[in-house]
Parts: C-alpha cells; sequence; structure tokens
C-alpha cells in the first residue's frame, strides 16, 4: 500500500507536471528549430512571440466570456485561438519583410540576424506588455479537473489522491495532434518536402526551382501557429505572465539544442528532458520517500536538491554540459 501510494504521489507531483510542461516546451522548441533548420539563425524573440500569440488569445478569451460564449467544460481559449494564431501570422510575416528580409538578401552572417532578433524580441515583450500589462493575467475556465485527489482517494482508498487538471490533459493532446500534424505536412505534402529540401542543401534546392520566398513565408506560418499554441497551453496551465515568456527562452532553447537544433524529432525528446530535470531536481522527495523507508530512515528534511526558484539554472546548467560535450544534441542536428 505505502508503495502504491508513493507512485501515486510521484505521478501527482512529478510525472504529470513534467509531461504537461515538456509537452510545452516541446511544441515551443519545435518553433526555433524550424527557424535555425530553415532559414539558419536562432530567433531570440521567439519566447515573446509566444507571449504575443498568447496574449491575443487572453483578449479575445474575455471578449467571449463577456458574450457569454463558452465550451462548456473546455476553456473558451480553444476558441479564440485561431485569432490569437492569425494575429501572430501576422505579426511574424511583418516582422520579416520590414525586419529580417533585408539581412536575408544581404545574406548577412547568422549571427548578426541572432542580434537583430534580440531587438525585436525587445520590442514584442514592450508591445504586449503595453497592451495587456505586465502583471499575471488568467483566461482559463470551464472544468479545472478531470478528476480530482478526493475523488482518486475515495476511487482507490489510497492515503494519496493523483489530481489531473484539465489544463494537464489538454496540453498533451494538443501536443500529440500539433506534431502529427506537423511530421504528417513535413513527410507527406510537396511543400513540406520543399522545406526540408531547402533546409538542407538550399542552392539545390533552388537550382531544382524551389520558392525560397514561398518556403519562408510557410515557415513563419507555422512557427507562429506553434508558438500561439505553446503559449496559450502553457498560460491556461500555468498563467499567462509578458515576462514569463521571455523566462520561457532559456528552457526552450535548451530543449532545441539538447534535441539537436534543426531536427524537429530532437525538439520533443529535448523538451521531456529539459522539463522533467527541472521537475525532478527541484521537487523535495521527502513525501515519496516517507512511504519508501522504514520510520528510522525517513528524511527530516525536504530532501530537495535546489528550490524551485533555481528550476531555470538546471536548463542552464544542461545546455553548457551539452554544447561542451555533444554540440549536436541527441538526434545530431547541426552544431551550434
Amino acid at each position: 500500500m505505502d508503495f502504491l501510494n508513493a507512485i501515486v504521489a510521484l505521478s501527482n507531483f512529478v510525472l504529470v507536471p513534467a509531461i504537461a510542461y515538456g509537452s510545452q516546451l516541446a511544441i515551443g522548441a519545435l518553433g526555433v528549430t524550424l527557424i535555425y533548420g530553415i532559414l539558419r539563425f536562432s530567433n531570440f524573440a521567439h519566447g515573446d512571440t509566444m507571449a504575443f500569440g498568447a496574449m491575443v488569445v487572453v483578449l479575445v478569451t474575455w471578449l467571449f466570456q463577456g458574450w457569454g460564449i463558452s465550451l462548456g467544460p473546455l476553456p473558451t481559449a480553444l476558441l479564440a485561438l485561431p485569432f490569437g494564431i492569425a494575429a501572430c501570422a501576422l505579426l511574424v510575416l511583418g516582422t520579416d519583410r520590414v525586419v529580417y528580409k533585408f539581412y536575408r538578401t544581404q545574406k548577412a552572417k547568422p549571427v548578426i540576424l541572432v542580434i537583430v532578433s534580440m531587438g525585436v524580441m525587445f520590442i514584442m515583450n514592450s508591445v504586449v506588455r503595453f497592451i495587456i500589462g505586465p502583471n499575471e493575467q488568467r483566461f482559463a475556465d470551464g472544468e479545472r479537473f478531470i478528476i480530482t485527489a478526493r475523488e482518486f482517494k475515495q476511487m482507490t482508498g489510497l492515503r494519496e489522491g493523483l489530481a489531473l487538471k484539465t489544463t494537464q490533459g489538454l496540453t498533451v493532446v494538443t501536443a500529440v495532434i500539433v506534431v502529427a500534424l506537423l511530421f504528417w505536412f513535413l513527410n507527406r505534402t510537396r511543400t513540406g518536402k520543399s522545406m526540408r529540401a531547402y533546409s538542407d542543401n538550399e542552392d539545390l534546392a533552388l537550382l531544382s526551382g524551389i520558392n525560397p520566398e514561398r518556403v519562408v513565408m510557410i515557415t513563419w506560418l507555422i512557427v507562429a501557429a506553434l508558438a500561439t499554441v505553446a503559449g496559450t497551453l502553457y498560460g491556461l496551465d500555468k498563467t499567462f505572465k509578458p515576462f514569463t515568456y521571455f523566462q520561457l527562452l532559456l528552457p526552450i532553447f535548451a530543449s532545441a539544442i539538447v534535441g539537436g537544433l534543426g531536427s524537429p524529432l530532437g525538439a520533443i525528446a529535448g523538451g521531456f528532458v529539459i522539463a522533467f530535470s527541472e521537475v525532478t531536481i527541484t521537487y523535495a522527495w521527502k513525501k515519496v520517500l516517507v512511504y519508501l523507508l522504514p520510520e528510522s530512515l525517513e528524511p527530516s528534511s525536504l530532501v530537495q536538491l535546489l528550490s524551485t526558484d533555481y528550476k531555470f539554472a538546471v536548463s542552464f546548467a544542461i545546455l553548457v554540459i551539452v554544447l561542451l560535450f555533444k554540440p549536436t544534441g541527441l538526434f545530431k542536428g547541426k552544431s551550434v
């Protein structure tokens, strides 16, 4: 019985949150790795692109809630998601036309585009905070839990309860759908194959008649959709705060680099590696160990390796280790 309680406690505080968080990071990292693989630069504005798309979703959700429009047990944000994707697509396409296209035609080195993207990042961050404010904004509605800890205890008779939030279930299901659609698009459609060809060998792709500007446009549209979905899911699961998305840039980039920059499959794997690392290292293991150890060996402290305040330090440490010893990542992407 104690072993089952330990498993439930581990699932409740480590496995389920890490799977949901990993799904959010994986979708975000897919956007980063697509930009790097096809446009060949690290987009430091990706976190604030997520914030912008999520901000539009928040505003439209509030509008729908004011009109009394809802999805019942599901968050109204799902209805607002297409509007957020459309607005984010206009933003990134406009940014590419006004900013990045100039440097692309000049054949600027990737480091120049990285610096430019940092400028875009600060502008986007300021715009988002100016429109919606710097504070936390809550927009989740509908049923909060799929199953509550109390219901689980009553069903199983265990001391520990497993609580599954609706947003966690929604995150995992959405991530599976998004990843399946993306891989289908890249591997089965003519446009997706042209994007892969452009990523593998730009000169050969141009000789084959592939339109580079069309590839760039499609890439930005996909990135806008991924960024908005990832930003919205994170906001629903945690909370929406513009500066948080700026901080998320570190674990998202760590996910993309750990998996292998330019590798979509690597971005997914990297997202879960970073998520599980952050959650397990910052979790207080006393609650689980109490069930597993004899009473004489029960820990008196929290048995927490790092405070949750340092969870982004875990991402940074993993990022540094990977860059030092395996810069191509787990799936042998392009070296940084």
